[in-house]
């Protein structure tokens, strides 16, 4: 007796396509949950919108259009006279050099520093190691006021005064950026970590093969907060600086305001100059800034 193999018919329900189409019912509650938010999100992006456009609109009308009555938001004589006056009337561009200077190595120092106390805080476990957080956490409840005064002493007794390493040394540590590498480095499995010490690679090795390629993201975003807030600091700067050649670009907007009286037109054209840098430098690394895929090396 012969038995031959048949091939099995297929079912029914097997022959048919399947259908890759979403349920009606599920676009239509997603596009219901989403419209609130976006609504929402629309009405909060107006109301922070609508001041800054008013502000930059206002910067191309010439100083009898500012105040006169009724107000409108778009220029009905647009200028570049209060630019054009705001650039003359202080050496801008010197102010720019020395801001930039300061910016680029206070965030390149604040990124590098960051990083390795966060890794540290992260990574080791030592009753020490948690002790210094906890006095790097303490510092952000007291406000950048009071420490005002022995940072200027201890600036002046290393004969840092009237210096740009007098600005950037006291603002390398920060509390955010070490708490913000922190926090991330501690998500970070630590079976990544011991697999690379067990294939016999060195702390140093781990942290700048392994951590600070995925700790970009964190990177990025605080260069981009620790530029914006040396760009914009104007109170430490003023203490430190009496030379009218080393002026950042917040001491420059402030010596065009007068004892007396204040050109709006000329003021508001050199405060939309400075923020050009921190527009421009927003959205050239915004798209840098992601999540990590941290568990890109590990296997199951």
């Amino acid at each position: 007796m012969t038995t031959t193999d048949m091939p099995r018919p297929l079912d029914a329900d097997a022959q048919q396509p399947v259908s890759k189409k979403r349920p009606r019912d599920t676009v239509g509650g997603g596009l219901r949950r989403a419209v609130p938010a976006t609504t929402l999100l629309w009405i909060l992006a107006c109301l922070y919108g609508l001041p800054v456009l008013w502000f930059i609109l206002s910067a191309f009308k010439p100083s009898s259009d500012l105040f006169s009555y009724p107000l409108t938001l778009v220029p009905h004589n647009p200028t570049l006279s209060g630019f054009r006056a705001a650039w003359d009337s202080a050496n801008f561009s010197q102010y720019f050099i020395n801001t930039a200077i300061v910016c680029v190595i206070t965030t390149i120092l604040t990124v590098g520093v960051s990083c390795c106390t966060g890794y540290a805080l992260a990574k080791y476990d030592n009753i020490w190691l948690k002790a210094f957080f906890l006095c790097i956490l303490a510092t952000t409840m007291l406000p950048g006021e009071v420490m005002l005064a022995p940072e200027f002493l201890v600036v002046r007794n290393l004969n840092l005064y009237n210096s740009f390493a007098g600005i950037i040394l006291p603002a390398v540590l920060t509390a955010t950026g070490c708490f913000m590498f922190r926090q991330f480095f501690l998500t970070v499995p630590d079976e990544l970590v011991e697999a690379a010490r067990i294939d016999g690679a060195r702390e140093l090795s781990i942290f700048v093969r392994i951590m600070v390629p995925l700790s970009r993201p964190i990177m990025l975003t605080l260069a981009i907060l620790s530029f914006q807030w040396r760009w914009n600091d104007y109170i430490w700067p003023l203490l430190m600086l009496n030379d009218p050649n080393k002026f950042t670009v917040q001491i420059g907007i402030q010596s065009i305001v007068g004892a007396q009286n204040i050109n709006w037109s000329v003021l508001l054209g050199a405060s939309v100059i400075s923020m050009i840098p921190l527009i421009a430098i927003f959205l050239v690394f915004q798209r840098y800034v992601m999540s990590a895929d941290i568990n890109a090396g590990l296997k199951d």
